[in-house]
């Protein structure tokens, strides 16, 4: 289903009196709330297509009824969210979950609800029905070359789908790990998954980028490949300049400093973009902000100032993406909630006084520094967004529109209560 622009303009007008009286009340502390508006509005973040469904746990998965069907409806629903907040404008394919069928149907369904397609992603952690070979025990690090090779043909052939849909970047995670010491040799182990990239890298077109992420553990428990930052960095480095870090924030260890990992990959050059969520033991993938939203400003107030360092496009330099699962929420009322909690995290970042900051960090001034970056995590900035997307022909409020329209209601009607969703 597509939204109908004037329902939505509509419901701004029953909330428009109350969010002018809110947008004036913080925009008159903000010292250049036109700059803060603009960027707010060409912010994007984009959307898995395997998001869109209902997740699950290892015990169970609990359909919530007109959930996609299809690539189509997939695209359909991404948007849905576009329509409302007007900063989801590109959907990340996984394939073979998400494969296009005829890639000039499905570019010319996502232009007509105003999308574009973002990375796509390979998937070498689960083996597929027609799969000859099972990465039971790896893939591009495995000890038998033609696993291996098989591994390497998969992320070429993902790359082959991308170039159809106009993606720009091929993003690898793997699984590839060993759950008991002795299990494998890790110096050849990372040397196998070099050697796998470098072919991969080698199949990349000219203005096509690689994003190589990474994760501590799970599903293997005594070992990951690549398994931190450094390790990701280190194989970036050696492929050559196409080649980055990605970063998801529920692969750290508990108490690990993100936002100097993102420092220091920025001042490299080096951080590719993120899969956002959040977590409170491991890598949950709970709704972005939901757990430590303080986290994520200070992971954003380093990825503004590395980026305005590096004279950086903020909407367009690296790339920004949703990763998260959902077992008892509206698949889509999650996704405005990460998005939204996204923008609020950029938006404080944006009021940080760089100048100021920046001055206590000289003197040492600790206090001081605290002070000011808490002033801006302490304003409240949804008017703002909320008047960016307003702008932008969205909706002042979202999820409130989305019931309104009773969305989920008709999605059931039109694909049925109980369906199957591809993916996670």
């Amino acid at each position: 289903m597509q939204l109908d622009k004037h329902t939505i303009d509509e419901i701004n007008h029953q909330q428009i009196k109350k969010h002018q009286r809110q947008f004036d009340y913080v925009a008159g502390d903000v010292k250049n709330p036109d700059d803060v508006l603009k960027k707010l509005g060409a912010f994007n973040i984009a959307i898995p297509s395997w998001a869109l469904g209902t997740g699950g746990t290892r015990f169970g998965r609990f359909s919530g009824g007109g959930e996609p069907r299809s690539l189509e409806e997939k695209i359909e629903d991404v948007g849905v969210i576009h329509a409302l907040n007007r900063s989801s404008n590109s959907i990340s394919l996984h394939i073979p979950w998400d494969i296009p069928d005829n890639a000039a149907s499905i570019k010319a369904l996502a232009a007509q609800v105003g999308l574009h397609f973002d990375a796509v992603n390979s998937n070498t952690f689960q083996d597929q029905p027609d799969q000859k070979l099972s990465y039971k025990f790896g893939s591009l690090h495995h000890v038998d070359k033609a696993v291996r090779k098989q591994a390497i043909e998969h992320n070429i052939e993902v790359i082959k789908y991308g170039v159809q849909l106009d993606s720009k970047a091929l993003s690898v995670w793997l699984s590839d790990g060993s759950n008991f010491p002795g299990q494998l040799n890790f110096r050849a182990a990372f040397q196998n998954t070099l050697e796998s990239l470098q072919e991969i890298y080698a199949a990349l077109p000219d203005d096509w980028k690689v994003w190589v992420e990474y994760k501590p553990y799970e599903p293997n428990f005594y070992s990951t490949t690549i398994g931190d930052w450094g390790q990701s960095y280190l194989l970036a480095s050696k492929l050559g300049a196409k080649a980055s870090t990605l970063v998801d924030l529920g692969h750290h260890l508990q108490g690990t400093n993100i936002e100097q990992i993102v420092s220091l990959l920025l001042m490299e050059g080096k951080l590719a973009g993120f899969h956002f969520n959040d977590s409170k033991y491991g890598d949950d993938d709970l709704t972005v902000g939901s757990i430590n939203p303080y986290q994520l400003f200070l992971i954003f107030n380093e990825l503004v100032e590395g980026m305005d360092a590096r004279g950086m496009d903020h909407a367009t330099s690296i790339g920004w993406m949703i990763d998260a699962s959902h077992n008892v929420k509206d698949p889509i009322e999650d996704l405005l909630q990460s998005v939204q909690a996204i923008k609020i995290a950029y938006a404080q970042a944006l009021l940080v006084d760089k100048t100021a900051l920046q001055s206590a960090q000289k003197n040492n001034d600790v206090a001081l520094a605290q002070e000011i970056l808490q002033q801006a995590y302490r304003t409240d900035v949804r008017p703002l967004i909320a008047e960016a997307c307003l702008r932008n022909g969205g909706a002042l409020s979202p999820i409130e529109t989305y019931r309104q329209l009773k969305v989920r209601e008709n999605l059931i009607k039109e694909r049925g209560l109980k369906t199957v969703a591809t993916g996670l």
